[in-house]
């Protein structure tokens, strides 16, 4: 085993950070990234390719928009190697203020952007600088998780750091509510003209109240114990990635793994339903859409979805992400009382289990995809939560930032960056149907268990004097 081999963890040093500023801080990090995430991802359909990509094709736009969503997979490792190599050299507090100035000037920039649209002068460069602003989002969301993470187990008392490990966790049903929230706003408020002309800029120009109210938040902090430990002790290593790859590389390959059915189940409920659920059950309802928009239509590329309205159907992923929120919570107690490895084998079980769920219960019609989501969101919620607790708990002190945000960025490129593009494959493959789609669902959570089974028991670590 590595040096993270379970020891009882001696009393627990009072928390420097009082517990308000601790969860604050550590959940409004998260908040914006996902809040990010879907703020980017919706106006990447609605707005980007019309808006940036006006000399392509309407489909090759689109593929350029998502081109560009994706730089920020491609950036997220690397963010997570240069600001857990900060957060291990400098500190905590310092790395997650860096991280949340970064994302938050490049989202607000966004939303300044001017657009290739009606502007030939920025026809190359608006979407270069598109481009570079999402590659900075997604550098410093390499770094933010990690140091949020930190920020709330470091701090927590004894025997409740998978409690406090939830603090940042919650930010990703947050985020998506209050993104979603918006645009159904904008969308009931502004005409469809007026979105596409100012509107879509809203989303990331209120970005900048949220990450002004963190950063005054994060300048107040204290260093945390563990950190001060390794200060005191000499102990602050000179090249954290190279350490974990040569001495904890086995923790890092079982905590990439471990988080790998999250990612998955996460991006198929998030992106797939969407697309599926809002898709056309229909060739004429397709047919019909398509001569209604313009566009030409094809019926034998046409694959079936539910055709719930797209409006109605993000009100039933709202309602589902409560359920992910309130069981976020839930899952912290219980990873105290049961342990985190036990608690997540279950979890994991479970999530295999609702994988093959989803042809009837998605054939149920909107009662069914209704009850999907929810089950969907508990198990989200339930398998997220004690993350910010096993993974940083799974690496020494000292390279504890490095370690758990590669852990967490390398599963990011595995399993979320594929997860909606197999998934649409899959399902039209099936013409239509979710059959392998939950198949795929259900062989992660196969390769999350046995990762789990092959980790041993995190709770008890001594977290403040494991230093390697």
């Amino acid at each position: 085993m590595s040096s993270s081999s379970s020891t009882v963890e001696p009393a627990a040093t009072k928390p420097l950070n009082s517990r308000g500023r601790v969860i604050f801080a550590s959940l409004i990090g998260t908040t914006i990234e996902f809040y990010d995430f879907y703020i980017y991802a919706t106006a990447s359909v609605l707005v980007f390719p019309a808006l940036f990509f006006p000399d392509s094709t309407p489909a090759n736009a689109l593929l350029q928009s998502f081109a560009v969503f994706g730089v920020a997979f491609v950036a997220r490792p690397l963010g997570s190697i240069l600001f857990g190599h900060f957060g291990d050299r400098i500190g905590r507090k310092g790395t997650l203020v860096a991280s949340l100035l970064t994302m938050g000037i490049a989202t607000f920039l966004i939303g300044v952007l001017p657009v290739a649209k009606d502007n030939p002068g920025w026809i190359f460069l608006a979407p270069a600088l598109l481009v570079l602003l999402r590659f900075l989002q997604g550098l410093a969301l390499g770094g933010e998780w990690s140091g949020a993470a930190l920020l709330a187990t470091e701090n927590a008392p004894k025997g409740k750091r998978a409690v406090y490990g939830t603090f940042p966790q919650l930010g990703a049903p947050i985020g998506f509510i209050l993104a979603n929230l918006l645009f159904v706003v904008l969308n009931a408020t502004l005409s469809p003209e007026a979105f596409m002309a100012w509107g879509w800029r809203v989303p990331f120009i209120a970005s900048a109240v949220l990450v002004i109210v963190g950063l005054y938040v994060r300048l107040k902090l204290i260093e945390s114990h563990s950190f001060q430990q390794v200060l005191d002790k000499g102990k602050v290593v000179k090249l954290p990635l190279a350490s974990v790859f040569t001495k904890q590389w086995r923790p890092l390959l079982l905590g990439t793994f471990i988080m790998f059915a999250t990612y998955v189940l996460f991006y198929l409920m998030t992106s797939f339903t969407l697309t599926f659920g809002t898709s056309p059950a229909s060739v004429e309802t397709a047919s019909a859409a398509a001569e209604a928009a313009g566009k030409p239509f094809n019926p034998d590329a046409f694959v079936p979805g539910l055709g719930i309205a797209r409006g109605d159907f993000l009100w039933m992923l709202i309602i589902g992400v409560v359920f992910f929120g309130i069981f976020t919570l839930v899952s912290g107690p219980l990873a105290e009382k049961f342990g985190r490895r036990r608690m997540l084998l279950a979890v994991t079980t479970g999530i295999a289990i609702f994988g093959l769920t989803w042809v009837p219960l998605f054939g149920a019609g909107t009662m069914g995809a209704m009850a999907l989501l929810i089950i969907g969101f508990i198990l989200m919620g339930l398998t997220f939560g004690p993350m910010a607790a096993i993974l940083p708990e799974l690496f020494p002190a000292n390279v504890r930032y490095t370690g758990s945000a590669v852990a967490y960025n390398l599963s990011s490129v595995i399993g979320a960056a594929p997860a909606s593009f197999v998934a649409i494959a899959l399902w039209q493959a099936a013409d239509g149907s979710t059959f392998l789609v939950g198949l795929y669902l259900s062989a992660a959570a196969v390769l999350t268990f046995i990762a789990l089974w092959l980790t041993r028991e995190t709770r008890d670590n001594d977290y403040e004097n494991n230093i390697a």
